[in-house]
């Protein structure tokens, strides 16, 4: 097997990105403190065209360069906004007619492998803090509660890891409706 160049990748421009069809996610970062996973989220949502992503309170807006550094231009391909609290977020894509739905370990939440998305919906994936992850005022106002199924010692990821593997889960799900 032959590993492909770049340019056999058939990477969009940032045009044909934005001319492109998305999936029906935003992603909304409530209170991330790392650089490196808030421009690690951007470049996954890039790669699975996602809607749009929500910045919310201490979480840290382009430009910068520490989210450069893994972002690696991505913060010019997705559509992003800055809210200064998460409340004002969850108001936003709940009026545009979003399903909020936390990614935590909660009572009553679904397995992500076990999640059902409904074809016509459109859902507001909620990432929290790396150490109190997503708060219970938050969690109050999500519709569901996905849980990423865990098998080991820590029973948490990284919040760029978590990011990676809901959306990609999510995207498959999009694609086969």
């Amino acid at each position: 097997m032959r590993k492909l160049a770049n340019d056999e990748l058939n990477r969009k421009s940032i045009d044909d990105f934005h001319r492109s069809g998305k999936t029906p996610f935003i992603v909304v970062l409530d209170n991330i403190r790392s650089l490196n996973n808030i421009g690690s989220v951007f470049r996954t949502c890039d790669a699975f065209l996602t809607e749009a992503i929500y910045l919310c309170g201490i979480t840290a807006r382009p430009p910068h360069r520490e989210i450069q550094k893994t972002a690696l231009g991505a913060t010019e391909s997705v559509d992003w906004k800055y809210f200064e609290s998460v409340d004002e977020a969850l108001s936003e894509v709940r009026k545009n007619g979003f399903t909020i739905v936390a990614v935590e370990q909660a009572e009553e939440s679904v397995a992500l492998d076990k999640f059902i998305i409904e074809a016509g919906k459109k859902y507001a994936l909620v990432f929290g803090h790396e150490v109190k992850g997503v708060s219970q005022e938050v969690m109050d106002n999500c519709d569901y509660c996905v849980e990423i199924p865990q098998f080991g010692t820590k029973h948490s990821f990284n919040i760029s890891v978590s990011a990676g593997i809901v959306l990609w889960e999510l995207h498959k799900k999009y694609k086969a409706l």
